[in-house]
Formats: C-alpha cells, structure tokens, sequence
C-alpha cells in the first residue's frame, strides 16, 4: 500500500481529524487532480467536474479539523477513491 493510498484511509476513516499534516491534505488533493490557487495563506482547490471548491489555510503544520472533514465529504461524495 503506497503513502498517499494510506493517508488516503486516514482521512476517511474520520478517527484522527486533529492529526492530519496540511501537507499530506495538499498531497491528497493535487494527486487526485485538483487544480490549487494560493491568495495569501489561502490554498484554494478546484477541479472540473466537482462543483465545490476546497479552501484550506494551516495551523501551524497542520490541517484544521474541519477541513478536513471537507475534503473526506468531498472524496465520497464524488467517489474520488475507491474503497
């Protein structure tokens, strides 16, 4: 199983919101296409095909507990991954 296949599976399983790197988040979505724009410390994802756009800003090296339930709602919702 590769790193991203496990960061992957640690987003979705929602045990450890608190505990995601912003880096891995980034990783996540830029290896599933998404497209990023940065306004300041604002990163900004979008892709074609989901109509959401994705707007995560760092904690210090982490993501903030609630984007990252954002993004796992996004990843099911369009079926980004396959379980």
């Amino acid at each position: 199983m590769s790193k991203i296949e496990k960061l992957i599976i640690k987003v979705v399983s929602g045990s450890s919101d608190h505990n995601i790197s912003f880096s891995d988040l980034v990783l996540i979505l830029k290896t599933l296409g998404f497209e990023l724009r940065i306004k300041g410390s604002h990163h900004i994802f979008f892709k074609e095909g989901v109509v959401e756009i994705i707007n995560l800003q760092p904690v210090g090296e982490k993501a903030k507990p609630y984007q990252v339930k954002q993004v796992r709602n996004l990843l099911i919702k369009y079926k980004l991954i396959d379980l």
